[in-house]
């Protein structure tokens, strides 16, 4: 499939926007599965317990995972490798694909996720263990919420297909400050944080996922901020200004 091909007939546009409508798919079942696995609720392998291997096979293993995961999040969302890569494949299914991989490599780690025995923090008392899941699904939740606050369709490319598909071009939405962006720049960063740390039961392996991807967001949101201040300038440095990056803080008058 040429990127004239999906530009110019019928047939390359409706393959786009079914390409587009099975990468959402997927990523549906990925991002399911994902809630699944870090709270660890009826799934075969989940953060706590995977695929039974010796520690430093697990550690290793499992560390190769999450770094496969976060460069491809980082590379694939660069500026310079989406020109690079549109010279490839069409514009409009750039972001489709970038979450079709994302998705698959999300699968991958939730499917050879390894045992790391050990128990880090475990709460007893049920009335907190409860008010820690309820803050578990609270992240969850945030971070679905905050991709509508922004364009979901368009954060996951399916308005990108769609827009192909009816010839109207790139019509990309606008910076928006909207509900929980006016509070912290990176609500839906921040709704996975919550989502990963909250745990009434800690396990080692757990930690490595929170601690690892922790990292990977406080890295990827430099770089994407950087992006973000070259593409925009001076809208998004008053932004940054104004807003704090993850942690709010009370109102700022004047």
């Amino acid at each position: 499939m040429t990127t004239s091909s999906v530009r110019n007939t019928s047939t390359g546009r409706i393959l786009a926007v079914g390409y587009g409508g099975l990468c959402y798919l997927v990523f549906l079942a990925s991002f399911a599965y994902a809630i699944a696995f870090v709270m660890g609720l009826g799934v075969p392998r989940t953060v706590d317990r995977g695929i039974a291997a010796p520690p430093l096979e697990a550690f290793g293993v499992n560390v190769a995972l999450l770094s496969a995961f976060a460069i491809q999040h980082s590379v694939m969302a660069r500026p310079a490798f989406k020109r690079c890569w549109t010279r490839i494949i069409p514009a409009s299914i750039e972001r489709s694909t970038y979450v079709l991989a994302a998705s698959l490599l999300l699968g991958l780690l939730c499917w050879q996720w390894r045992t790391i025995e050990g128990t880090v923090w475990h709460i007893g008392e049920p009335a907190i263990r409860l008010l820690v899941w309820a803050l578990a699904v609270g992240g969850w939740v945030m971070v679905l919420a905050t991709t509508f606050m922004i364009n979901h369709f368009e954060l996951f490319g399916l308005r990108q297909v769609l827009d192909a598909w009816r010839g109207t071009g790139n019509g990309r939405t606008g910076f928006k400050t909207t509900l929980l962006y006016r509070l912290v720049r990176h609500p839906l960063m921040l709704g996975f944080l919550i989502a990963f740390w909250a745990a009434p039961t800690m396990t080692a392996g757990h930690l490595l996922f929170a601690v690892a991807t922790t990292g990977y967001i406080l890295v990827a949101l430099r770089l994407e901020e950087r992006d973000l201040t070259a593409s925009l300038g001076e809208q998004y440095c008053q932004y940054r200004r104004d807003v704090p990056m993850l942690i709010p803080h009370p109102v700022r008058h004047g």
